[in-house]
């Protein structure tokens, strides 16, 4: 692939400088590299074929002319395994995983693993699934929520050559028998808590030959019939018959399978991205030329484990050393975890850094006065210096944002965004307030993880940065939504990708596969981009989930959701159309403390949440400002909603309505408000028959 770039980039050259010597053609010399290529700052672009003459491959500029594969420090790790005997053998003694949580449940000091031990019983644990007869390249379940023995578990499926699955905790009994099931996972890894409910289905799950307890009593494992075929031991358990019986390592190859990660998906049943160790390892090594993590830094660990995000986040801190510290498992206690821990690197998603400018800025505003004037000159002064590139009198650190830092344990050096849009605002908010680079990636489960990720010198917001040096990047043209890559003044389309960091395809289901890799490798990942400045990618629209209005305009909703998640009313929302009416509505799960307080300032007295969201003086306000809200964002006139319905229940996995990845399941919310909807489109109706606005 590479011989062909490099010949087609040449064949231009020569075309370029033979026809034209004044003035200099925009092709100019890499001195290094001593090739050829359209340079676009944090990007470089390609021609993705000589007969199309359409320079509209986009490159990272860290390396433009070979795709990584491999960390250029240290091409011989090409498998997870590779990555973590090196971590092992080159950080023995450094601490590694450390947890809170003590054998009989209770919360302390964090107690650390090293990195030689989590090694031995990394080999402890692979030699007892192969004691037990777990042949090489079997999956292998791990049904429990982050903690030290979740990392230990994967390592050994990588130094043995099993494929790990995660099983999330959330997904349900029906979704993870489908998962079991699906993969044929020969053993898994549980927790007493999930021990039951695996229990409950044992005749449904057949492949299943052997269950592990993680934090199980040995006297207390149930000894289950043999006609059933499957033992259930401890972890402990499971340790001894490891040490005792020491199988050597199988290592994998790069093109081996690594892990099956199911994607919960917004319908149907979950689908199974079949990812190799080349891909991960590929995906990190990338990432390594723009992101440099030392021995000395700290990690939180509290996003799931069975996300793409977490695990590549795991995989790059072994790689320079670093420790993982796991939270006690409750989200709502994870800033105690952290004021212990004291985390150098944080990691995280829009969902709580949105609450956590909401909490600042609601805290300042109630403290008015001369309080609220001095965070405004502080936050101000921090911000403009930000802008200008230059350092802001540490001044304000110590009369305003120590403080602020302190809530995330005060040594937060780097702090990274993804799975969502982050909004400009608060990515520049948290830069001032923590005083540390604050860096948005872009990518899926399909793509390993990384797409594009924000150089962290980069001063500039609202975009998510240049791709990843181990893909390349186009945006196809989408004429249905009037995106193509020759709309002025940035070329916009949907975002497709290519290189070694593209999965291997869906596990038993060529039809989907196809669906999204085209015949020339592109994985089409279904969202729409635009290039702005620089060559960064901004994330602008979705293509999927469109639908018709009833007048032909196409309608992307989870565009418009993400405009009124900024109404201080909303906590959540669900806009909802069809090609049978001409309008939006939408469902509003509400903000239970800024409808409480607008309804006492309103003077509007209610016994309950439920009956404020029923009270139609409340909804009035709430569109009012969803309206605003819409016009800020210049929202055209078809895609504002013409009606809402509030709600006090939040949308969450447990009530079916939104996926693991906190995305909503657009079928399952339709289903569930479906009398709201009827209900609110009579409403449109009644009211565009009598001339009135609804509400």
């Amino acid at each position: 692939m590479e011989s062909k770039a490099t010949r087609r980039l040449q064949t231009i050259h020569n075309h370029i400088t033979s026809a034209a010597a004044d003035p200099p053609p925009l092709v100019q010399p890499n001195q290094t590299a001593g090739e050829f290529f359209n340079e676009q700052g944090y990007s470089v672009v390609l021609p993705e074929k000589l007969k199309t003459g359409k320079w509209n491959v986009y490159r990272s500029a860290a390396s433009p002319l070979k795709l990584i594969t491999t960390f250029p420090d240290h091409p011989e790790i090409g498998t997870l395994h590779d990555n973590f005997v090196y971590a092992s053998e080159a950080f023995s003694d450094y601490k590694y995983l450390g947890t809170r949580v003590r054998p009989d449940g209770t919360v302390g000091d964090y107690k650390w693993t090293t990195y030689g031990e989590a090694a031995t019983a990394r080999t402890a644990i692979g030699s007892g699934l192969m004691a037990h007869g777990i042949p090489k390249g079997s999956c292998i379940g791990i049904y429990f929520i982050n903690r030290p023995e979740w990392i230990i578990v994967d390592h050994a499926c990588s130094a043995y050559s099993y494929v790990s699955v995660p099983l999330y905790d959330t997904l349900g009994p029906d979704a993870v028998k489908f998962i079991v099931n699906h993969s044929s996972a020969q053993a898994i890894f549980c927790v007493p808590q999930t021990l039951h409910s695996l229990l409950s289905f044992l005749s449904e799950i057949p492949s299943v030959r052997l269950i592990v307890v993680v934090g199980g009593v040995d006297e207390l494992m149930p000894s289950l019939p043999s006609a059933t075929g499957v033992k259930v031991v401890s972890f402990s358990q499971l340790i001894t018959q490891g040490t005792s019986n020491h199988y050597p390592f199988c290592p994998p190859k790069p093109e081996d399978v690594a892990t099956i990660c199911y994607t919960s998906g917004t319908t149907g049943t979950p689908k199974g991205a079949v990812l190799s160790h080349g891909n991960l390892i590929a995906n990190v090594a990338g990432g390594s030329l723009g992101i440099k993590f030392y021995p000395s830094d700290v990690y939180i660990s509290y996003l799931p484990l069975a996300h793409i995000y977490e695990r590549t986040n795991q995989i790059i801190l072994a790689y320079y050393g670093g420790s993982a510290g796991f939270y006690q498992g409750d989200n709502l206690k994870l800033l105690d975890d952290m004021a212990l821990l004291k985390p150098t690197i944080f990691c995280s998603v829009p969902r709580l850094y949105n609450r956590v400018y909401d909490g600042i800025m609601n805290a300042v505003k109630s403290s008015g006065g001369l309080r609220e004037k001095l965070f405004n000159a502080a936050y101000n002064a921090k911000r403009q210096a930000l802008i200008k590139g230059k350092n802001a009198s540490p001044m304000w650190d110590r009369l305003v944002f120590d403080k602020i830092k302190a809530k995330l344990g005060g040594r937060v050096r780097f702090m990274v965004s993804g799975a969502s849009p982050l909004s400009a605002d608060v990515m520049d908010f948290l830069k001032v307030c923590f005083g540390c680079p604050v860096s948005e990636g872009y990518g899926m489960t399909e793509s390993s993880c990384v797409i594009t990720f924000m150089n962290v010198n980069d001063v500039t917001s609202g975009h998510v940065g240049a791709p990843n040096a181990a893909c390349e990047v186009k945006l196809v043209d989408v004429p249905e939504m009037n995106y193509t890559s020759y709309d002025q003044p940035y070329p916009r389309g949907e975002i497709c990708v290519r290189g070694p960091i593209v999965f291997q395809g869906y596990y038993k289901d060529e039809v989907q596969t196809r669906e999204v890799i085209d015949e020339e490798g592109w994985l089409h990942t279904g969202d729409i981009g635009l290039w702005s400045p620089g060559g960064r990618l901004k994330i602008i629209d979705r293509k999927k989930n469109i639908f018709k209005l009833a007048q032909g305009e196409y309608i992307a909703p989870e565009k418009i959701e993400n405009v009124y998640a900024k109404c201080k009313f909303v906590a959540q929302c669900f806009v909802y159309g069809d090609s049978f009416n001409s309008s939006l509505v939408a469902i509003v799960c509400v903000d239970p403390d800024m409808l409480k307080a607008w309804a006492a300032k309103e003077g509007i007295k209610f016994e309950s949440l439920e009956q404020l969201c029923n009270d139609p003086r409340a909804r009035k306000a709430v569109l009012a400002d969803m309206d605003a809200v819409g016009k800020e964002a210049q929202l055209r006139g078809f895609e504002f909603a013409r009606s809402v319905t509030l709600v006090a229940e939040p949308f969450t996995m447990e009530n079916g309505l939104l996926t693991p990845t906190f995305k909503v399941k657009r079928p399952q919310a339709k289903a569930h408000f479906a009398k709201a909807i009827a209900d609110m489109y009579e409403e449109v109706a009644a009211s565009e028959s009598s001339g009135k606005r609804v509400l």
